[in-house]
């Protein structure tokens, strides 16, 4: 695994896992939970980010014995599902909609507390609709963000917005925007979520906006410029990492990437290339 620069100790690993069947083709698993978490495990990562369409569907007490018999962490919950199965969105013009959507996010804070881990907001973020404009969707999003961070903040539980490509929203594309919206937020809580897969569409430099990013980064994914495992594509995440490291940044690294050839495959493949780093970060330290 790599390492933080100037540490001692590999970033924690850990790769996404859907408790439910998902029509994302980026949830690297899918299918039986218990036998999905144990494979995870035997791969040697350290967590998995579980997506979660609706916290209804999940019993906590079955899922957090199947996790602690592999000791694995859940460092994230996504919540993009609710967006692609159900169409829930902050940004919808219809005011039922968005209200079912900031619930749905609230819904959620019980089990983050009670794993620690950071809730994502994705594409429940939504999309300008036709007939809506931008800046009102950008204030039926703020609003959203605060309302949602308000009882996050209460159950000590992070948000994290992604900054997501053009092609799939308009909402917040690059970190920058993401920062922007931070501001406007103002929740102490919320941070952001960066995308190597997004951002090798979006930013000129994957490694500025990083470091332009510092501290506000709450997690971050991997996924190589193919969207495959890392290693499949032409991405340096060598030079990611080490700038990513160079922020602070001592969370998870999570593996959000397409499960091609097949989930795992992709996950062995990937967590091989990012432990390959280590040895390369290593080797360089003993030469100097």
């Amino acid at each position: 695994m790599p390492m933080p620069a100037g540490g001692t100790e590999p970033v924690k690993l850990s790769v996404v896992l859907s408790t439910h069947p998902a029509q994302f083709a980026a949830a690297t698993f899918k299918g039986d939970f218990a036998a999905n978490v144990a494979q995870i495990a035997a791969l040697g990562y350290d967590g998995v980010e579980l997506a979660i369409r609706d916290p209804r569907l999940v019993h906590a007490d079955d899922l957090l014995r199947v996790l602690d018999a592999n000791r694995l962490a859940v460092p994230a919950i996504g919540t993009g599902q609710a967006w692609g199965e159900e169409g829930l969105s902050f940004t919808d013009p219809d005011p039922a909609v968005r209200a079912a959507a900031i619930g749905r996010l609230k819904s959620h804070v019980p089990l983050a507390a009670r794993l620690s881990a950071v809730v994502i907001v994705g594409l429940l973020r939504g999309t300008v609709k036709p007939g809506v404009s931008q800046p009102q969707a950008m204030a039926w999003l703020v609003a959203a963000l605060q309302e949602c961070c308000a009882v996050a903040s209460a159950a000590g539980v992070r948000v994290a917005l992604e900054p997501i490509n053009r092609y799939e929203t308009t909402l917040v594309n690059t970190i920058g925007q993401g920062l922007e919206l931070l501001a406007a937020v103002g929740a102490a809580n919320l941070g952001l979520l960066a995308d190597t897969f997004h951002m090798n569409i979006e930013e000129p430099s994957i490694a500025g906006s990083i470091q332009a990013a510092g501290g506000r980064i709450s997690h971050f994914h991997v996924a190589d410029s193919n969207r495959w495992h890392p290693g499949a594509g032409h991405l340096d995440f060598s030079a990611i990492l080490q700038a990513l490291f160079a922020t602070g940044y001592n969370g998870f690294v999570g593996g959000e990437f397409l499960p091609l050839p097949d989930a795992e495959t992709a996950a062995r493949r990937g967590i091989a290339h990012l432990r390959g780093l280590r040895s390369s970060w290593l080797a360089e330290e003993k030469e100097v």
